[in-house]
C-alpha cells in the first residue's frame, strides 16, 4: 500500500490540481451569475485548495531554491488568509442575521490577519518525499503556532457542528462531508506522517467537492 501510495504521488498531485481548479472556476462562474456570497466564499477556500496542490505537483521537477520557496511561502500565506473563511461559510449556512452576522465578519476578519502574520512569519525548510520537493514548516514563534493550530482544527470542527444542523435543518448532508472528510483524511495522513500532505490532499479535493455541492443546494433554497 506504502509503494503504491509513494509511485501515486507525482500524478496524482496533478490530477487533484486539475480538478480543485475545476471546482473553483465552477464557484466563480456562479458567482458571477447570482452574486450569490456563499459561491464566492467557497471559491476563494477552493483558490487556496488549488494553489496549495499546484505548488506541491511543481515540487514533482522544481528543486529546491528561491522559486520554490517563494511559491511555497505563499502557500502557508494564502492558507492562513483564506482559511477562515469558512467560518463565515458556516455563518451563511447557518442564516445569521443582524448582531451575528457582523460578530462572524469581525471575528473572521481578525483570523484572517493573524493567519496571514502567521505565514510571513513561519520559518519552512525543504524537504524531498516520494520525488516531490517541499518545503515544510520547520518552527514558529509560541503565537503563530497557537493560530495554525486554530486554523487547522478549530475550523474544520465547528464546520462539522454546523454541518449538523444543516443536515437536520436543510436536509443535506454536504456541509457536513466537506469538512469530516477534510477531517477523515488528516487523520488518516497523521498515520504516515512523511506521506501525510499528500494524503490529506484527497481531503482537501473532497472538501473542495462538497462545498461545490452545498453551495448548489443552498442557492437553491435562496
Amino acid at each position: 500500500m506504502l509503494d503504491l501510495l509513494y509511485a501515486s504521488c507525482s500524478p496524482m498531485l496533478w490530477v487533484i490540481t486539475v480538478l480543485e481548479l475545476v471546482f473553483t472556476a465552477l464557484l466563480f462562474s456562479r458567482y458571477f451569475k447570482t452574486k450569490n456570497l456563499i459561491y464566492l466564499l467557497s471559491g476563494l477556500i477552493c483558490v487556496g485548495l488549488t494553489y496549495d496542490a499546484l505548488i506541491l505537483a511543481l515540487g514533482s521537477f522544481m528543486v529546491e531554491g528561491p522559486l520554490l520557496m517563494g511559491l511555497s511561502r505563499m502557500r502557508y500565506i494564502l492558507h492562513g488568509g483564506l482559511i477562515p473563511l469558512i467560518f463565515l461559510i458556516c455563518a451563511y449556512a447557518l442564516d445569521f442575521k443582524g448582531l451575528w452576522m457582523k460578530a462572524a465578519w469581525v471575528f473572521t476578519g481578525v483570523l484572517m490577519v493573524l493567519g496571514i502574520a502567521d505565514g510571513i512569519v513561519r520559518t519552512i525548510g525543504v524537504e524531498t518525499v516520494a520525488g516531490i520537493c517541499r518545503y515544510a514548516s520547520v518552527s514558529a514563534p509560541v503565537w503563530a503556532d497557537i493560530v495554525n493550530g486554530a486554523l487547522t482544527f478549530g475550523t474544520v470542527i465547528p464546520m462539522m457542528v454546523a454541518g449538523i444542523f444543516v443536515w437536520i435543518r436543510q436536509k443535506t448532508p454536504f456541509l457536513f462531508l466537506s469538512a469530516f472528510l477534510m477531517f477523515l483524511f488528516s487523520g488518516l495522513g497523521a498515520a504516515c506522517l512523511e506521506l501525510m500532505f499528500y494524503i490529506s490532499m484527497y481531503g482537501e479535493l473532497l472538501m473542495a467537492l462538497f462545498l461545490y455541492l452545498y453551495a448548489l443546494k443552498k442557492d437553491k433554497m435562496a
